[in-house]
């Protein structure tokens, strides 16, 4: 894991991520390869939870192109220096914002929508400029190894590369150091993340399990209400 991590850190400090057409080409490479291999990305989320090929491109794949589509549409305004006003103090200075990638990320994937919860953050990284790694949820394992083979198969490791694994693995990953850790899953996994991060000052963004509060009426159906 260090091995993989040091190389990403040396391919970020060449700057290669900084040019805007490089994250633009590995954008599209991504949506290539993803439509290339939607016949394989179907067969296995089928093996995984038995969702149609019509639920996962719409819930799913259809999703992951519109992010790519918008990344593309805007990262020359997103990327853009923005002149700022500057206070008296400073006067007369002149004060800019410039948007600069962050370096290595580590994405952790939740099972339940693996591709579009996995994929929409690196879309968001890759766009940034940064590096990233990617662990799947050992849970979904088919689509687990699909996106392993189709990733791992076609991008340079040193820029974006997915590890596979369980505990263990994502244990050892943690203990490196990452400038941006992105972790969706529980509030219990989602405690040792940022702990774990916290070891080294890494940002995190933690998208947590929601719950959706239910009213049950008087007047409802309520064979239907309990089914549903």
């Amino acid at each position: 894991m260090h091995q993989i991590v040091e190389k990403q850190y040396l391919f970020f400090a060449s700057n290669a991520t900084k040019e805007l057409k490089f994250r633009i080409s590995q954008l599209n490479l991504l949506q290539k390869v993803l439509k290339e291999n939607e016949t394989l990305l179907y067969k296995a989320i089928y093996k995984d939870f038995k969702k149609s090929e019509f639920e996962t491109f719409i819930s799913e794949l259809a999703l992951i192109y519109e992010d790519i589509k918008e990344a593309k549409k805007n990262i020359y305004r997103w990327s853009k220096r923005k002149r700022v006003g500057t206070n008296l103090l400073n006067f007369p200075a002149k004060s800019y914002i410039i948007p600069e990638p962050l370096g290595v990320c580590l994405v952790i994937g939740a099972w339940n929508y693996p591709y579009y919860v996995s994929l929409s953050p690196v879309i968001a990284a890759i766009t940034a400029g940064n590096t990233v790694i990617l662990k799947p949820s050992e849970i979904a394992v088919e689509t687990s190894k699909v996106m392993t083979s189709i990733i791992n198969n076609n991008f340079d490791p040193s820029f974006f590369k997915v590890v596979e694994g369980g505990i263990p693995e994502t244990t050892e990953l943690l203990e490196q150091k990452f400038d941006k850790i992105f972790f969706t899953g529980s509030t219990t996994v989602g405690k040792i993340v940022y702990q774990a991060a916290a070891k080294h000052l890494t940002p995190v963004t933690l998208e947590l399990g929601g719950k959706s509060p239910t009213f049950i009426t008087k007047d409802c159906n309520l064979k239907m209400t309990v089914k549903r």
